[in-house]
Protein backbone atom coordinates (compact mmCIF):
# COMPACT_ATOMS: atom_id res chain seq x y z
CA UNK A 1 0.00 0.00 0.00
CA UNK A 2 1.13 3.29 -0.69
CA UNK A 3 1.77 5.87 1.60
CA UNK A 4 2.71 9.42 2.00
CA UNK A 5 6.11 8.81 2.13
CA UNK A 6 6.59 7.29 -0.95
CA UNK A 7 5.55 10.02 -3.11
CA UNK A 8 8.89 12.22 -2.92
CA UNK A 9 6.91 15.32 -1.26
CA UNK A 10 9.11 17.85 0.88
CA UNK A 11 9.57 16.75 4.42
CA UNK A 12 8.38 19.91 5.56
CA UNK A 13 5.03 18.94 3.78
CA UNK A 14 5.28 15.04 5.20
CA UNK A 15 6.09 16.54 8.67
CA UNK A 16 2.85 18.61 8.29
CA UNK A 17 0.47 15.97 6.48
CA UNK A 18 1.47 13.62 9.67
CA UNK A 19 1.00 16.14 12.36
CA UNK A 20 -2.25 16.13 10.74
CA UNK A 21 -2.85 12.34 11.08
CA UNK A 22 -2.90 11.06 7.82
CA UNK A 23 -0.98 8.81 6.66
CA UNK A 24 -2.45 6.35 4.12
CA UNK A 25 -3.36 8.98 0.38
CA UNK A 26 -6.41 8.46 -1.19
CA UNK A 27 -6.78 6.79 -4.89
CA UNK A 28 -6.50 10.47 -6.28
CA UNK A 29 -4.10 11.35 -4.24
CA UNK A 30 -1.92 8.47 -4.84
CA UNK A 31 -2.09 8.52 -8.83
CA UNK A 32 -2.12 12.64 -9.22
CA UNK A 33 0.57 14.04 -7.06
CA UNK A 34 3.83 11.74 -8.68
CA UNK A 35 2.27 13.53 -12.38
CA UNK A 36 2.22 16.73 -10.63
CA UNK A 37 5.90 16.44 -9.13
CA UNK A 38 6.56 15.90 -12.37
CA UNK A 39 5.57 19.22 -14.00
CA UNK A 40 2.47 17.44 -15.94
CA UNK A 41 -1.15 18.89 -16.71
CA UNK A 42 -3.11 16.87 -15.11
CA UNK A 43 -7.20 16.05 -15.44
CA UNK A 44 -8.60 14.54 -12.18
CA UNK A 45 -11.94 12.58 -12.22
CA UNK A 46 -13.39 11.90 -8.80
CA UNK A 47 -16.26 12.03 -7.20
CA UNK A 48 -16.82 14.82 -4.36
CA UNK A 49 -14.99 13.91 -0.84
CA UNK A 50 -12.08 11.95 -2.49
CA UNK A 51 -9.42 14.40 -1.02
CA UNK A 52 -8.74 16.26 -3.93
CA UNK A 53 -7.97 19.30 -2.35
CA UNK A 54 -4.96 17.91 -0.82
CA UNK A 55 -4.26 15.95 -4.68
CA UNK A 56 -3.13 19.39 -6.07
CA UNK A 57 -2.03 21.44 -3.03
CA UNK A 58 0.69 19.11 -1.57
CA UNK A 59 2.25 19.08 -4.88
CA UNK A 60 2.18 22.55 -5.30
CA UNK A 61 3.77 23.27 -1.86
CA UNK A 62 6.70 20.94 -2.77
CA UNK A 63 7.15 22.85 -6.19
CA UNK A 64 7.20 26.36 -4.64
CA UNK A 65 9.74 25.34 -2.29
CA UNK A 66 12.96 27.32 -4.46
CA UNK A 67 11.46 30.84 -5.10
CA UNK A 68 10.58 34.07 -3.96
CA UNK A 69 7.32 35.93 -4.75
CA UNK A 70 7.19 39.17 -6.40
CA UNK A 71 4.44 42.03 -5.90
CA UNK A 72 1.38 41.85 -7.42
CA UNK A 73 2.89 38.51 -9.29
CA UNK A 74 1.53 35.52 -7.54
CA UNK A 75 3.12 32.30 -8.51
CA UNK A 76 0.55 30.03 -8.39
CA UNK A 77 -3.39 30.12 -9.19
CA UNK A 78 -6.48 28.72 -7.54
CA UNK A 79 -9.77 29.43 -9.06
CA UNK A 80 -12.59 27.51 -6.76
CA UNK A 81 -16.74 28.41 -7.97
CA UNK A 82 -17.96 29.54 -4.61
CA UNK A 83 -16.24 31.34 -1.62
CA UNK A 84 -16.44 28.21 0.65
CA UNK A 85 -14.88 26.11 -1.26
CA UNK A 86 -12.05 29.10 -1.61
CA UNK A 87 -11.67 29.25 2.23
CA UNK A 88 -10.89 25.23 2.89
CA UNK A 89 -8.59 25.54 -0.08
CA UNK A 90 -7.13 28.40 1.75
CA UNK A 91 -7.45 26.31 5.51
CA UNK A 92 -5.69 23.19 3.35
CA UNK A 93 -2.79 25.20 2.17
CA UNK A 94 -2.41 26.65 5.95
CA UNK A 95 -2.36 23.17 7.27
CA UNK A 96 0.03 21.44 5.10
CA UNK A 97 2.72 24.57 4.28
CA UNK A 98 2.84 25.57 8.19
CA UNK A 99 6.81 24.76 8.21
CA UNK A 100 7.61 26.66 5.22
CA UNK A 101 7.77 30.39 5.00
CA UNK A 102 4.99 30.30 1.74
CA UNK A 103 2.64 33.34 1.83
CA UNK A 104 -0.82 32.81 0.61
CA UNK A 105 -3.74 35.60 -0.26
CA UNK A 106 -7.62 35.18 -0.17
CA UNK A 107 -9.34 36.93 -2.76
CA UNK A 108 -13.29 36.47 -2.54
CA UNK A 109 -16.03 38.38 -2.37
CA UNK A 110 -17.90 40.20 0.71
CA UNK A 111 -14.82 41.49 1.93
CA UNK A 112 -13.11 44.87 1.43
CA UNK A 113 -10.38 45.71 -0.51
CA UNK A 114 -7.89 47.25 1.03
CA UNK A 115 -6.75 43.77 2.64
CA UNK A 116 -6.40 41.87 -0.02
CA UNK A 117 -4.64 44.82 -1.51
CA UNK A 118 -2.06 44.90 0.97
CA UNK A 119 -1.56 41.30 0.68
CA UNK A 120 -1.14 41.32 -2.89
CA UNK A 121 1.66 44.31 -2.90
CA UNK A 122 3.68 42.48 -0.27
CA UNK A 123 3.82 39.35 -2.91
CA UNK A 124 1.96 35.92 -2.58
CA UNK A 125 3.45 32.70 -3.51
CA UNK A 126 -0.31 31.01 -3.44
CA UNK A 127 -3.26 32.87 -4.55
CA UNK A 128 -6.81 31.80 -3.96
CA UNK A 129 -9.81 33.50 -6.00
CA UNK A 130 -12.81 33.10 -7.01
CA UNK A 131 -12.83 34.27 -10.53
CA UNK A 132 -15.12 37.21 -10.31
CA UNK A 133 -13.19 38.65 -7.46
CA UNK A 134 -10.07 38.09 -9.36
CA UNK A 135 -11.19 40.02 -12.30
CA UNK A 136 -11.67 42.89 -10.51
CA UNK A 137 -8.59 43.11 -8.96
CA UNK A 138 -6.63 42.47 -12.21
CA UNK A 139 -9.15 45.47 -13.84
CA UNK A 140 -8.42 47.76 -11.00
CA UNK A 141 -4.32 47.59 -11.73
CA UNK A 142 -3.63 45.81 -8.68
CA UNK A 143 -2.79 42.19 -10.12
CA UNK A 144 -0.35 40.65 -12.83
CA UNK A 145 -0.85 36.90 -13.91
CA UNK A 146 1.91 36.86 -16.01
CA UNK A 147 4.18 34.90 -13.33
CA UNK A 148 1.87 32.12 -12.49
CA UNK A 149 3.82 29.11 -12.59
CA UNK A 150 1.11 26.27 -11.44
CA UNK A 151 -2.46 26.89 -12.20
CA UNK A 152 -5.51 24.99 -10.98
CA UNK A 153 -9.15 25.05 -11.61
CA UNK A 154 -10.97 23.41 -8.62
CA UNK A 155 -14.63 21.66 -9.62
CA UNK A 156 -14.24 22.91 -13.00
CA UNK A 157 -17.96 21.50 -13.32
CA UNK A 158 -19.65 23.44 -11.12
CA UNK A 159 -17.74 26.34 -12.81
CA UNK A 160 -19.75 25.69 -15.97
CA UNK A 161 -23.37 25.51 -13.89
CA UNK A 162 -22.41 28.82 -12.28
CA UNK A 163 -21.71 30.62 -15.82
CA UNK A 164 -17.84 30.90 -14.79
CA UNK A 165 -16.30 29.66 -18.28
CA UNK A 166 -15.96 32.75 -20.26
CA UNK A 167 -13.70 34.41 -16.90
CA UNK A 168 -11.99 31.40 -17.07
CA UNK A 169 -11.20 31.14 -20.21
CA UNK A 170 -10.13 34.97 -19.91
CA UNK A 171 -7.78 34.46 -16.88
CA UNK A 172 -5.98 31.31 -19.10
CA UNK A 173 -5.27 33.96 -21.63
CA UNK A 174 -3.72 36.18 -19.00
CA UNK A 175 -1.61 33.48 -17.68
CA UNK A 176 1.79 32.02 -19.23
CA UNK A 177 2.00 29.38 -21.79
CA UNK A 178 4.38 27.33 -19.93
CA UNK A 179 2.39 27.31 -16.87
CA UNK A 180 1.27 23.93 -15.21
CA UNK A 181 -2.80 23.40 -15.18
CA UNK A 182 -4.41 21.47 -13.39
CA UNK A 183 -8.10 20.62 -13.14
CA UNK A 184 -10.28 18.91 -11.15
CA UNK A 185 -14.33 18.06 -11.21
CA UNK A 186 -16.44 15.19 -10.38
CA UNK A 187 -18.17 15.28 -13.56
CA UNK A 188 -17.14 15.98 -17.22
CA UNK A 189 -19.43 17.94 -19.40
CA UNK A 190 -18.91 18.42 -23.23
CA UNK A 191 -18.26 22.07 -22.15
CA UNK A 192 -15.52 21.50 -19.76
CA UNK A 193 -13.42 19.13 -22.01
CA UNK A 194 -13.73 21.43 -24.95
CA UNK A 195 -11.67 23.87 -22.64
CA UNK A 196 -9.39 21.28 -21.16
CA UNK A 197 -8.58 20.05 -24.93
CA UNK A 198 -7.50 23.94 -25.42
CA UNK A 199 -5.89 24.61 -22.72
CA UNK A 200 -4.43 21.41 -21.36
CA UNK A 201 -1.14 19.67 -23.14
CA UNK A 202 -0.89 16.18 -22.96
CA UNK A 203 -2.83 15.91 -19.61
CA UNK A 204 -2.35 13.36 -17.49
CA UNK A 205 -6.07 11.53 -17.06
CA UNK A 206 -6.43 10.19 -13.39
CA UNK A 207 -10.23 8.68 -13.13
CA UNK A 208 -10.59 7.16 -9.67
CA UNK A 209 -14.49 6.06 -10.14
CA UNK A 210 -16.72 5.99 -12.47
CA UNK A 211 -18.28 9.75 -13.50
CA UNK A 212 -21.02 10.53 -11.27
CA UNK A 213 -21.06 7.90 -8.82
CA UNK A 214 -22.42 7.91 -4.87
CA UNK A 215 -20.32 6.44 -2.51
CA UNK A 216 -20.38 3.27 -1.34
CA UNK A 217 -20.82 4.64 2.11
CA UNK A 218 -23.89 6.61 1.51
CA UNK A 219 -27.32 4.72 2.39
CA UNK A 220 -29.49 6.26 -0.02
CA UNK A 221 -33.48 6.78 0.28
CA UNK A 222 -36.48 8.11 -1.41
CA UNK A 223 -39.64 9.99 0.38
CA UNK A 224 -42.50 10.20 -2.33
CA UNK A 225 -45.51 12.53 -1.27
CA UNK A 226 -48.34 12.44 -2.71
CA UNK A 227 -50.40 15.71 -1.54
CA UNK A 228 -54.33 16.14 -1.60
CA UNK A 229 -54.07 19.48 -3.57
CA UNK A 230 -50.96 20.95 -5.36
CA UNK A 231 -50.82 24.06 -3.61
CA UNK A 232 -50.34 22.05 -0.34
CA UNK A 233 -47.30 20.22 -1.53
CA UNK A 234 -44.84 22.85 0.16
CA UNK A 235 -46.26 22.20 3.51
CA UNK A 236 -46.43 18.80 3.26
CA UNK A 237 -42.66 18.43 2.48
CA UNK A 238 -41.94 20.77 5.39
CA UNK A 239 -43.90 18.33 7.52
CA UNK A 240 -42.58 14.85 6.03
CA UNK A 241 -38.95 17.04 6.61
CA UNK A 242 -40.11 17.47 10.37
CA UNK A 243 -41.03 13.92 10.51
CA UNK A 244 -37.60 12.68 9.18
CA UNK A 245 -35.72 14.50 11.68
CA UNK A 246 -37.53 13.55 14.37
CA UNK A 247 -37.55 9.72 13.75
CA UNK A 248 -33.92 9.82 12.53
CA UNK A 249 -33.22 10.14 16.86
CA UNK A 250 -30.36 10.49 18.02
CA UNK A 251 -28.46 9.03 15.32
CA UNK A 252 -29.10 12.20 13.26
CA UNK A 253 -25.89 14.27 14.96
CA UNK A 254 -25.75 17.08 12.59
CA UNK A 255 -27.58 17.80 8.79
CA UNK A 256 -27.44 19.49 6.37
CA UNK A 257 -30.52 20.54 4.43
CA UNK A 258 -30.90 21.44 0.48
CA UNK A 259 -33.28 23.44 -1.07
CA UNK A 260 -33.40 24.32 -4.99
CA UNK A 261 -34.10 28.25 -4.06
CA UNK A 262 -33.01 30.91 -2.04
CA UNK A 263 -35.99 31.77 -0.16
CA UNK A 264 -37.11 28.71 0.19
CA UNK A 265 -33.95 28.41 2.50
CA UNK A 266 -34.98 30.76 4.52
CA UNK A 267 -38.44 29.41 4.24
CA UNK A 268 -38.06 25.98 5.62
CA UNK A 269 -34.98 27.29 8.41
CA UNK A 270 -37.74 29.80 9.89
CA UNK A 271 -40.46 26.37 10.02
CA UNK A 272 -37.72 24.44 10.91
CA UNK A 273 -36.45 27.37 14.16
CA UNK A 274 -40.63 28.11 14.66
CA UNK A 275 -40.49 23.57 15.82
CA UNK A 276 -37.98 24.04 18.14
CA UNK A 277 -35.32 22.62 16.10
CA UNK A 278 -31.81 24.00 16.33
CA UNK A 279 -31.20 25.46 12.16
CA UNK A 280 -29.94 28.37 10.50
CA UNK A 281 -29.91 29.21 6.45
CA UNK A 282 -26.78 29.96 4.24
CA UNK A 283 -27.51 31.12 0.81
CA UNK A 284 -25.58 33.65 -1.68
CA UNK A 285 -27.38 35.96 -0.83
CA UNK A 286 -25.95 36.07 2.91
CA UNK A 287 -23.22 38.42 3.74
CA UNK A 288 -19.98 36.82 4.03
CA UNK A 289 -19.43 37.54 7.69
CA UNK A 290 -22.63 35.50 8.28
CA UNK A 291 -22.36 32.75 6.15
CA UNK A 292 -18.96 32.02 7.76
CA UNK A 293 -20.89 32.25 11.49
CA UNK A 294 -23.27 30.22 10.46
CA UNK A 295 -20.29 27.76 8.75
CA UNK A 296 -18.13 27.99 12.04
CA UNK A 297 -21.05 26.95 14.54
CA UNK A 298 -22.02 24.20 12.64
CA UNK A 299 -18.94 22.83 12.36
CA UNK A 300 -18.35 23.47 16.03
CA UNK A 301 -22.01 21.40 16.42
CA UNK A 302 -23.83 24.55 17.86
CA UNK A 303 -25.77 24.30 14.98
CA UNK A 304 -27.32 21.32 14.59
CA UNK A 305 -29.33 21.38 10.84
CA UNK A 306 -28.08 24.31 7.96
CA UNK A 307 -30.29 24.78 5.47
CA UNK A 308 -28.39 25.53 2.40
CA UNK A 309 -28.51 26.36 -1.14
CA UNK A 310 -26.59 24.61 -4.24
CA UNK A 311 -23.48 27.07 -3.33
CA UNK A 312 -22.88 24.86 0.06
CA UNK A 313 -23.41 22.05 -2.10
CA UNK A 314 -19.32 22.34 -3.07
CA UNK A 315 -16.28 22.84 -0.56
CA UNK A 316 -17.83 22.46 2.57
CA UNK A 317 -15.57 19.94 3.82
CA UNK A 318 -17.00 19.33 7.41
CA UNK A 319 -16.12 14.64 7.53
CA UNK A 320 -18.89 14.35 10.53
CA UNK A 321 -21.72 15.23 8.43
CA UNK A 322 -24.41 12.28 9.18
CA UNK A 323 -27.10 13.15 7.56
CA UNK A 324 -28.15 14.97 4.21
CA UNK A 325 -31.89 15.43 3.69
CA UNK A 326 -32.82 17.20 0.21
CA UNK A 327 -35.88 18.96 0.77
CA UNK A 328 -36.35 19.63 -3.11
CA UNK A 329 -35.54 17.54 -5.97
CA UNK A 330 -32.42 19.02 -7.84
CA UNK A 331 -33.10 19.65 -11.26
CA UNK A 332 -29.75 18.85 -12.43
CA UNK A 333 -29.06 15.50 -12.07
CA UNK A 334 -25.21 16.27 -11.00
CA UNK A 335 -26.01 18.25 -8.13
CA UNK A 336 -27.42 15.15 -7.08
CA UNK A 337 -24.27 13.72 -6.39
CA UNK A 338 -22.33 16.95 -4.92
CA UNK A 339 -25.35 16.97 -2.49
CA UNK A 340 -25.48 13.61 -0.74
CA UNK A 341 -21.78 13.99 -0.95
CA UNK A 342 -21.27 15.95 2.02
CA UNK A 343 -22.22 12.99 4.03
CA UNK A 344 -19.89 9.35 4.51
CA UNK A 345 -16.62 11.36 3.48
CA UNK A 346 -13.08 9.93 4.96
CA UNK A 347 -14.57 6.50 5.38
CA UNK A 348 -17.64 7.46 7.49
CA UNK A 349 -21.45 5.91 6.38
CA UNK A 350 -23.69 8.54 5.85
CA UNK A 351 -27.50 8.78 5.00
CA UNK A 352 -28.89 10.93 2.64
CA UNK A 353 -32.50 11.20 2.46
CA UNK A 354 -34.69 13.13 -0.48
CA UNK A 355 -38.35 14.36 -0.46
CA UNK A 356 -40.15 14.17 -3.84
CA UNK A 357 -43.66 15.30 -4.87
CA UNK A 358 -45.12 13.56 -8.20
CA UNK A 359 -43.73 16.77 -10.44
CA UNK A 360 -40.50 15.22 -9.58
CA UNK A 361 -40.74 12.40 -11.82
CA UNK A 362 -38.44 13.29 -14.48
CA UNK A 363 -35.61 14.72 -12.39
CA UNK A 364 -35.67 11.93 -10.29
CA UNK A 365 -35.05 9.45 -13.75
CA UNK A 366 -32.46 11.60 -15.20
CA UNK A 367 -30.53 11.22 -11.39
CA UNK A 368 -31.15 7.42 -11.61
CA UNK A 369 -29.72 7.55 -15.61
CA UNK A 370 -26.66 9.33 -14.02
CA UNK A 371 -25.65 7.39 -11.21
CA UNK A 372 -27.52 4.00 -13.33
CA UNK A 373 -28.47 2.49 -10.23
CA UNK A 374 -32.78 2.90 -8.88
CA UNK A 375 -32.93 5.19 -5.50
CA UNK A 376 -34.61 2.86 -3.27
CA UNK A 377 -38.04 4.12 -1.65
CA UNK A 378 -38.50 4.44 2.06
CA UNK A 379 -41.70 5.07 3.80
CA UNK A 380 -43.45 7.96 5.01
CA UNK A 381 -42.48 8.21 8.96
CA UNK A 382 -44.76 7.80 11.01
CA UNK A 383 -45.06 11.71 12.74
CA UNK A 384 -45.66 13.21 9.22
CA UNK A 385 -49.39 14.76 9.63
CA UNK A 386 -51.36 15.60 5.76
CA UNK A 387 -51.98 19.18 5.45
CA UNK A 388 -50.56 20.26 8.80
CA UNK A 389 -50.43 24.09 9.18
CA UNK A 390 -46.83 25.27 10.29
CA UNK A 391 -47.67 29.03 9.97
CA UNK A 392 -45.06 29.68 7.48
CA UNK A 393 -46.43 31.28 4.19
CA UNK A 394 -47.06 29.15 0.92
CA UNK A 395 -44.44 28.97 -1.90
CA UNK A 396 -45.59 30.29 -4.48
CA UNK A 397 -45.96 28.29 -8.14
CA UNK A 398 -42.68 27.56 -9.60
CA UNK A 399 -41.16 26.44 -13.21
CA UNK A 400 -38.42 23.74 -13.40
CA UNK A 401 -36.07 26.61 -14.12
CA UNK A 402 -35.53 27.24 -10.57
CA UNK A 403 -37.48 30.61 -10.94
CA UNK A 404 -40.88 31.25 -9.08
CA UNK A 405 -43.90 32.72 -10.79
CA UNK A 406 -46.53 34.57 -8.74
CA UNK A 407 -49.83 33.84 -10.53
CA UNK A 408 -52.22 36.60 -9.38
CA UNK A 409 -55.90 36.31 -9.87
CA UNK A 410 -57.11 38.88 -12.31
CA UNK A 411 -59.79 40.78 -10.54
CA UNK A 412 -60.21 42.64 -6.98
CA UNK A 413 -62.41 40.01 -6.05
CA UNK A 414 -60.91 36.91 -6.79
CA UNK A 415 -58.54 36.23 -4.38
CA UNK A 416 -61.67 37.84 -1.90
CA UNK A 417 -62.79 35.20 0.32
CA UNK A 418 -66.62 34.67 0.08
CA UNK A 419 -68.24 36.74 3.23
CA UNK A 420 -71.02 35.07 4.92
CA UNK A 421 -73.47 37.72 3.54
CA UNK A 422 -72.27 36.78 -0.11
CA UNK A 423 -73.42 33.36 0.76
CA UNK A 424 -77.21 34.65 2.17
CA UNK A 425 -77.59 37.11 -0.98
CA UNK A 426 -76.49 34.69 -3.42
CA UNK A 427 -79.16 31.85 -1.67
CA UNK A 428 -82.16 34.83 -1.99
CA UNK A 429 -84.65 34.79 -4.21
CA UNK A 430 -84.89 36.84 -6.64
CA UNK A 431 -87.40 39.56 -6.72
CA UNK A 432 -88.30 40.89 -10.04
CA UNK A 433 -89.73 43.93 -10.16
CA UNK A 434 -92.77 44.89 -12.60
CA UNK A 435 -92.98 47.85 -15.10
CA UNK A 436 -94.94 50.60 -14.33
CA UNK A 437 -98.45 49.97 -16.14
CA UNK A 438 -98.47 52.13 -19.89
CA UNK A 439 -100.91 54.89 -18.33
CA UNK A 440 -98.29 55.52 -15.61
CA UNK A 441 -95.44 55.52 -18.29
CA UNK A 442 -97.33 57.79 -20.55
CA UNK A 443 -97.58 60.12 -17.41
CA UNK A 444 -93.49 60.18 -17.07
CA UNK A 445 -92.51 60.26 -20.11
CA UNK A 446 -93.86 63.59 -21.28
CA UNK A 447 -92.32 65.17 -18.19
CA UNK A 448 -88.54 64.11 -19.02
CA UNK A 449 -89.58 65.13 -22.64
CA UNK A 450 -90.57 69.04 -21.50
CA UNK A 451 -87.51 68.79 -19.35
CA UNK A 452 -85.54 68.03 -22.34
CA UNK A 453 -87.28 70.69 -24.44
CA UNK A 454 -86.72 73.39 -21.31
CA UNK A 455 -83.03 72.95 -21.40
CA UNK A 456 -82.86 73.22 -24.94
CA UNK A 457 -84.75 76.60 -24.84
CA UNK A 458 -82.59 77.79 -22.46
CA UNK A 459 -79.93 76.98 -24.39
CA UNK A 460 -81.21 78.71 -27.64
CA UNK A 461 -82.64 81.75 -25.70
CA UNK A 462 -78.93 82.44 -24.20
CA UNK A 463 -77.39 82.41 -28.03
CA UNK A 464 -80.25 84.79 -29.37
CA UNK A 465 -79.27 87.16 -25.92
CA UNK A 466 -75.74 86.81 -26.71
CA UNK A 467 -74.99 90.65 -27.89
CA UNK A 468 -72.48 91.38 -30.22
CA UNK A 469 -69.02 92.04 -29.66
CA UNK A 470 -67.89 95.27 -31.15
CA UNK A 471 -64.38 94.99 -33.40
CA UNK A 472 -63.09 97.89 -32.57
CA UNK A 473 -62.84 97.47 -29.08
CA UNK A 474 -59.38 96.70 -27.14
CA UNK A 475 -60.28 92.76 -25.11
CA UNK A 476 -60.82 94.61 -21.77
CA UNK A 477 -63.31 96.87 -23.64
CA UNK A 478 -64.73 94.13 -25.72
CA UNK A 479 -65.80 92.30 -21.96
CA UNK A 480 -67.03 95.55 -20.26
CA UNK A 481 -69.12 96.28 -23.54
CA UNK A 482 -71.63 93.64 -22.54
CA UNK A 483 -72.60 93.77 -18.69
CA UNK A 484 -76.10 92.41 -19.16
CA UNK A 485 -74.06 88.77 -19.97
CA UNK A 486 -72.21 89.04 -17.18
CA UNK A 487 -74.90 89.56 -14.33
CA UNK A 488 -76.73 86.49 -15.76
CA UNK A 489 -76.86 83.64 -13.32
CA UNK A 490 -75.11 80.77 -14.79
CA UNK A 491 -77.34 77.27 -13.98
CA UNK A 492 -75.24 75.31 -11.49
CA UNK A 493 -75.68 71.29 -11.51
CA UNK A 494 -74.78 71.66 -7.38
CA UNK A 495 -77.73 73.21 -7.03
CA UNK A 496 -77.64 76.60 -4.99
CA UNK A 497 -74.91 75.74 -2.70
CA UNK A 498 -72.65 78.77 -4.40
CA UNK A 499 -73.88 82.07 -4.96
CA UNK A 500 -73.39 83.80 -8.59
CA UNK A 501 -69.40 85.17 -9.66
CA UNK A 502 -71.48 88.25 -11.43
CA UNK A 503 -73.52 88.74 -7.87
CA UNK A 504 -70.25 89.05 -6.21
CA UNK A 505 -68.83 91.28 -8.98
CA UNK A 506 -71.54 93.51 -8.50
CA UNK A 507 -71.26 93.48 -4.76
CA UNK A 508 -67.53 95.14 -4.84
CA UNK A 509 -68.45 97.38 -7.20
CA UNK A 510 -71.48 98.61 -4.95
CA UNK A 511 -68.71 98.58 -2.12
CA UNK A 512 -66.36 101.25 -4.08
CA UNK A 513 -69.76 103.48 -5.00
CA UNK A 514 -69.54 103.74 -1.13
CA UNK A 515 -66.18 105.05 -0.55
CA UNK A 516 -66.97 107.45 -3.68
CA UNK A 517 -64.71 106.62 -5.81
CA UNK A 518 -66.33 108.02 -8.57
CA UNK A 519 -68.63 105.84 -11.29
CA UNK A 520 -67.19 103.47 -13.34
CA UNK A 521 -65.69 104.53 -17.03
CA UNK A 522 -65.64 102.12 -19.65
CA UNK A 523 -62.14 101.52 -20.22
CA UNK A 524 -60.74 102.99 -17.17
CA UNK A 525 -61.74 100.52 -14.57
CA UNK A 526 -64.38 100.81 -12.01
CA UNK A 527 -63.89 104.64 -12.01
CA UNK A 528 -61.89 107.14 -12.67
CA UNK A 529 -60.73 110.30 -10.54
CA UNK A 530 -62.56 113.84 -10.59
CA UNK A 531 -60.16 115.69 -11.59
CA UNK A 532 -60.11 113.41 -15.43
CA UNK A 533 -63.12 114.49 -15.76
CA UNK A 534 -62.89 118.22 -15.78
CA UNK A 535 -62.48 120.30 -18.56
CA UNK A 536 -59.96 122.66 -19.67
CA UNK A 537 -60.16 124.08 -23.12
CA UNK A 538 -59.94 127.54 -23.47
CA UNK A 539 -62.57 130.14 -23.58
CA UNK A 540 -62.89 131.91 -27.15
CA UNK A 541 -62.59 135.47 -26.27
CA UNK A 542 -61.62 138.69 -28.91
CA UNK A 543 -58.46 139.59 -29.06
CA UNK A 544 -58.84 142.97 -27.43
CA UNK A 545 -59.92 141.15 -24.78
CA UNK A 546 -56.93 139.07 -24.39
CA UNK A 547 -54.53 142.35 -25.01
CA UNK A 548 -56.16 144.01 -22.37
CA UNK A 549 -56.31 141.07 -19.70
CA UNK A 550 -52.27 140.78 -20.50
CA UNK A 551 -51.73 144.45 -19.71
CA UNK A 552 -53.88 144.96 -16.70
CA UNK A 553 -52.41 141.08 -15.57
CA UNK A 554 -56.22 139.97 -15.13
CA UNK A 555 -57.83 136.82 -16.65
CA UNK A 556 -60.77 136.90 -18.68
Amino acid sequence: MTKFSDLALDPRVLQAVSEAGYETPTPIQAQAIPHALQGRDVLGIAQTGTGKTASFTLPMITLLGQGRARARMPRSLVLAPTRELAAQVAENFDIYAKHTKLTKALLIGGVAFGEQDKLIDRGVDVLIATPGRLLDHFERGKLLLTGVQIMVVDEADRMLDMGFIPDIERIFQLTPFTRQTMFYSATMAPEIERITNTFLTNPAKIEVARQATASLTITQSLIEVKPARKDQSFADKRAVLRALIRAEGEACTNAIIFCNRKMDVDVVAKSLKAHGFNASPIHGDLDQSVRTKTLDGFRDGSLHLLVASDVAARGLDIPAVSHVFNFDVPSHPEDYIHRIGRTGRAGRTGKALTIAVPSDEKYLKAIESLIKSEIPRGALPEGFVPGEDDGRPERPREDRSGRGRDRAPKGRDRDRAPKPHDEVAAMAPVVVVPKPATAEAEAVEPKREERRDDRRGERRDRTEARPEVRSDLRPEQRQDSRPEQRTESRPDSRGDRREPREDRRDDRRDYRRDRDLGPSVVGMGDHVPDFILRSFALKTAPTEDIAEAVTTGTEG
